[in-house]
């Protein structure tokens, strides 16, 4: 139960497939993130709770602590929202992590809500199958925001997708995406854009 947070910069971090490695990284690098984040000075601490669909795995972390980030937050919430399919881990963008605190707030989620993932990191490989297994009208963008750690599908029991879909466009964070057929908004911390 620990956690992290924000960078607008595509990451190149390439993906970490052992857990240890990644937590033993993110430890050894927690000096270079203990960096001030202003806009999140006020809060004591931002806490993240999310529950893969596909696996049933769920991670509880805490990212930012007095406006700084947490490595073992950050680390235990790069592992959740890996590639489930492969079980690649990406560094995401701490501020996607902040993006969806924000937007819980917003709909006046509980912390202890668990938001339902159905895709955080996707691998250059699965984005491809998936891409190929969809065809021309997919949906999934051949350099998706997924593959940079920057992006999440998600859903939040009891929060219709209408309304999760508007308070994501009230935040204007980044690339919003409404998927109602398939149950899901799509969040990223791209440029400001909504399909």
């Amino acid at each position: 139960m620990i956690g992290g947070h924000v960078s607008d910069l595509e990451h190149p971090v390439t993906p970490i497939l052992s857990r240890r490695a990644l937590i033993g990284g993110a430890i050894a690098g927690s000096a270079a993130l203990m960096l001030p984040f202003p806009a999140l000075a006020a809060s004591e601490e931002w806490r993240l709770a999310i529950r893969n669909v596909h696996t049933n795995e769920s991670v509880d972390a805490v990212f930012v602590r007095n406006g700084r980030l947490v490595a073992d937050g950050l680390a235990e919430l790069n592992h959740g929202l890996r590639d489930w399919r492969t079980g690649q881990i990406m560094e995401m963008d701490p501020r996607l992590l902040s993006l969806l605190v924000q937007l819980r707030e917003k709909l006046d989620v509980t912390g202890s809500c668990k938001i339902d993932l159905i895709s955080g990191y996707r691998s250059p490989e699965t984005n491809a199958a998936l891409r190929a297994r969809g065809g021309e009208h997919t949906g999934v963008a051949s350099m998706s925001q997924h593959m940079l750690g920057k992006a999440t599908d998600i859903m939040i029991p009891g929060v219709s997708l209408e309304r999760l879909r508007g308070a994501a466009l009230a935040l204007g964070g980044g690339g919003v995406g409404y998927y109602p057929r398939d149950g899901f908004v799509h969040v990223d911390t791209g440029r400001v854009r909504h399909w």
